[in-house]
């Protein structure tokens, strides 16, 4: 880390000196590192910076080396500066407080809260159905803090398998009839009358738990405008089995459009008929990226071929 970064994060923090106290990981493809920072004779112990640098060789994990791909990721970091920096101090939903933005050549730094030292320690590879629970809260409080927003300065269509930035996925998409029923599915999901912003990969592993049940979010490179319905069915295909998303429908449904209510000015019923209507629908979106991307997957399974065959004939 250079002089001028290191300089931001001390006058950020009002820390005499900062030490690298954990590599938490490594950016996908490269991209840089998120890193737990120490500090000394500051009002906090820690905070965690998320530093940015370019890649001069591209190294995809799964082989998808193209410009698209770069063009992409570089833009997503652009996005999460401007979330930070623009939008995250309006969220009800608890996520990293922003206390530094810095932009130098081809590289971004974010100075961010650290949600351990604030109380969200635990991370989890599964959860009970109160775990579910907490994180439909969230979902809930954040699509509530954003309804009607204009993403300007995100993605305009938010989620990290948005069709228009995946062509090279649906060019090698071996389903015929997902493939040329994606173009409908997307636009089905972009035109609804009610959206918000979406967090866009809003996966078990970005959520941070506390010991109380309580959750906070993060990961925000792919925050945009769109359908909440694509972040709820995209959270629970990350941490339910097949059967467990079928039988569990209803139930996730109903909770997270109780929350949901209870979390906006008024009642909108208009909403959550809308919405529920797209349940499906945003699952088979992502079906149709994940089939292209990666076709072993592991999230590739009956429910998910099901919902999208009943999508694709009612479309």
């Amino acid at each position: 880390m250079n002089e001028y970064f290191r300089s931001t994060i001390l006058q950020s923090t009002g820390a005499s000196s900062l030490f690298e106290k954990e590599m938490i990981q490594e950016l996908w493809s490269g991209y840089g590192k998120i890193m737990r920072i120490g500090l000394k004779n500051a009002s906090v112990e820690s905070v965690v910076v998320k530093h940015v640098q370019m890649p001069k060789y591209k190294n995809h994990p799964r082989g998808w080396n193209t410009d698209i791909g770069h063009q992409r990721k570089v833009k997503s970091y652009n996005v999460e500066a401007t979330w930070y920096d623009t939008y995250s101090k309006n969220s009800i939903a608890r996520l990293p407080k922003c206390l530094a933005i810095e932009k130098q050549d081809d590289e971004v730094l974010m100075v961010l809260e650290d949600l351990d030292e604030a109380g969200y320690p635990l991370r989890k590879r599964s959860v009970t159905w109160e775990g579910i629970c907490s994180c439909l809260t969230w979902l809930a409080q954040f699509h509530a803090s954003y309804m009607g927003n204009t993403p300007d300065g995100l993605w305009e269509v938010g989620t990290y398998w948005h069709l228009d930035t995946r062509p090279q996925e649906l060019a090698v998409l071996h389903d015929q009839r997902l493939r040329e029923a994606a173009s409908v599915i997307d636009e089905k999901l972009n035109t609804c009358e009610y959206k918000t912003f979406v967090h866009g990969d809003a996966k078990l592993a970005n959520f941070c738990f506390a010991e109380s049940g309580q959750v906070g979010g993060v990961d925000f490179q792919y925050v945009g405008g769109g359908c909440g319905m694509k972040d709820v069915a995209y959270f629970i295909g990350s941490c339910l089995n097949e059967n467990e998303c079928e039988q569990l429908e209803t139930q996730i449904l109903d909770t997270y459009f109780e929350r949901l209510q209870s979390e906006l000015k008024e009642k909108n019923e208009a909403l959550e008929i809308e919405w529920r209507s797209l349940y499906r629908v945003a699952w088979a979106d992502f079906h149709r990226f994940l089939k292209g991307w990666s076709p072993g997957h592991w999230k590739i399974n009956s429910y998910s071929e099901r919902v999208t065959a009943e999508v694709i004939n009612n479309l």
